[in-house]
């Protein structure tokens, strides 16, 4: 998507981006906007959900570990269980693993579009992006 396309709403695509890493949040909230994404921001796994469940996002980039070390897990769960969210694709992200691998998508434990192993580059991400914002 680029700056000209909108979703079927005629808005610009909405991104979550959900990380308790200021940096990583505003660096990747930079690129997405650039790419001409509007994007919402949540530090922890709580705020996620209720932003999630309230401004209904497209798509919606996931850390793993925040307020404790699985958070992200534990969001993804939820995420799915919830009538207004369980459809928003979830891409999660961590520099938890030395190999991404070990966490692929699982319906039940880890229910998730793709993981993607931290440092993550802008062309990656704006590529993972791209390709589940319809």
């Amino acid at each position: 998507m680029n700056k000209n396309e909108t979703t079927p709403k005629g808005n610009k695509a909405r991104v979550l981006l959900v990380d308790d890493d200021n940096d990583f949040i505003t660096i990747n909230k930079t690129v997405l906007e650039k790419a001409g994404y509007e994007v919402l921001v949540a530090y922890n796994g709580e705020d996620a959900v209720k932003k999630a469940q309230n401004e209904r996002p497209d798509l919606i980039v996931l850390d793993v570990m925040m307020t404790h070390q699985t958070e992200g897990f534990k969001v993804s769960r939820e995420l799915r269980i919830l009538e207004e969210t369980k459809t928003i694709p979830l891409i999660m992200v961590s520099s938890l693993l030395d190999s991404p691998e070990k966490f692929e998508q699982d319906d039940d434990w880890l229910p998730i579009d793709v993981f993607i192993r931290k440092p993550i580059t802008p062309e990656r991400l704006l590529d993972e992006v791209s390709k589940r914002v319809k």
